[in-house]
């Protein structure tokens, strides 16, 4: 939504929030005039050392106070996304998780087709019922209880501030972000016109995105472009390529329309559409696009996180390797990625392979690799 305000009004805007972190955290997002992204290269270093410091900012020029309130453009503009008149009247189920999903998802979904429940709708800070981290397995059990005993087609699981979504099918099963991310890929270049630009062709992702997310896109004349993990980076390539899409394993979705900003609601509803369309289950549907198994995100306690992955690197003398974000090592059939924690002596390993007995055998190896040494 802060986002969507700083587009609409072309102001510099800043949330208080800690997102998807327990109750004991909190922090800030602030973003420039027309929601472009504060990065290590536009900022965010110094604002970080002047918080250390405590050094004090005053402006030279004095603000005034009004308050809007745009939950009713914001609805419109969010709408705008998707045809209305193909949406059928699917029964969603909607896990806000006590976060700003609660205000707007109900409103977001109040003029549509859909019978809409809502899980844990109350605004409440503390997270009285799970912590709002719908990536985690456990925090999806009541969502998935719900989705069986309703019989309903469609689960949304929102982080705490609404910018992430993960789906759950209609058996229960979580959908990961990759295969979320390649479905809407697959929606917006389908439905282009043939002489669409290359820019409008275009789609972003980050490099621990399943390898399904750039093939799909080629599969549908479009271009994937790799980038570095993290919503500063993916904004940024998204401005210098004009891509219209973007997309991470963690439940983040860019759209160029809104203003180059993540948005989980908005992929929500073109997941919906898709499935209107298509006429058949989101259990069906993601099938198309369920062709390799993932291990996860895996974390390993080191002493010395770049002296891990250069001996990692070490071991595949033969592979495709690249330091990009982390290291990440491509063995045709299969592929990782390490990457250092920003605040913590952790290396998170994300591996995929053809199968799910190859990803557990290939797992189980880079991982005594890393705990050798």
């Amino acid at each position: 939504m802060v986002y969507f305000a700083s587009g609409y009004l072309n102001a510099p805007a800043a949330v208080f929030t800690a997102s998807h972190n327990p109750a004991e955290y909190n922090g800030i997002k602030c973003c420039r005039a027309g929601a472009a992204p504060i990065g290590e290269e536009t900022g965010l270093l110094e604002i970080k050392a002047m918080m250390r410091t405590g050094q004090d900012q005053t402006s030279k020029k004095r603000g005034q106070v009004e308050s809007r309130d745009l939950l009713s453009e914001f609805v419109s503009h969010v709408h705008s996304f998707v045809d209305l008149s193909v949406l059928k009247p699917l029964r969603v189920i909607a896990d806000t998780a006590n976060g700003i999903g609660g205000l707007i998802v109900p409103a977001v979904f109040a003029a549509l087709p859909f019978e809409l429940t809502t899980l844990f709708s109350e605004l409440d800070g503390t997270f009285p019922n799970h912590p709002a981290d719908p990536i985690q397995p456990e925090n999806l059990v009541d969502l998935q209880s719900a989705i069986l005993a309703e019989h309903a087609d469609v689960g949304l699981a929102f982080d705490g501030d609404a910018d992430r979504v993960f789906l759950v099918d209609d058996q229960a099963n979580p959908v990961s972000g990759s295969i979320t991310t390649a479905m809407v890929a697959r929606s917006i270049l389908e439905r282009l016109p043939t002489e669409a630009s290359e820019q409008d062709r275009t789609v972003v992702h980050n490099l621990i995105c399943s390898k399904v997310v750039p093939e799909v896109v080629r599969q549908y004349d479009g271009t994937p472009i790799r980038t570095r993990v993290g919503h500063s980076f993916i904004k940024q390539v998204m401005a210098e390529s004009g891509a219209i899409f973007g997309g991470e394993h963690s439940g983040h979705y860019y759209f160029r329309d809104n203003y180059r900003a993540d948005s989980g609601v908005i992929a929500a509803l073109v997941v919906l559409e898709t499935i209107s369309r298509s006429g058949i289950s989101l259990s069906e549907l993601r099938t198309d696009f369920e062709r390799y198994s993932a291990s996860g995100e895996i974390n390993s306690r080191v002493a010395d996180p770049d002296a891990v992955m250069t001996a990692v690197s070490s071991a595949y003398p033969s592979a495709t390797q690249d330091r990009v974000d982390g290291l990440t090592v491509d063995l045709g059939d299969w592929w990782f990625n390490l990457r250092p924690s920003n605040t913590e002596p952790l290396l998170r390993l994300n591996l995929e392979a053809a199968n799910d007995e190859d990803c557990f055998r290939h797992t189980k190896e880079v991982l005594s690799l890393i705990e050798a040494h």
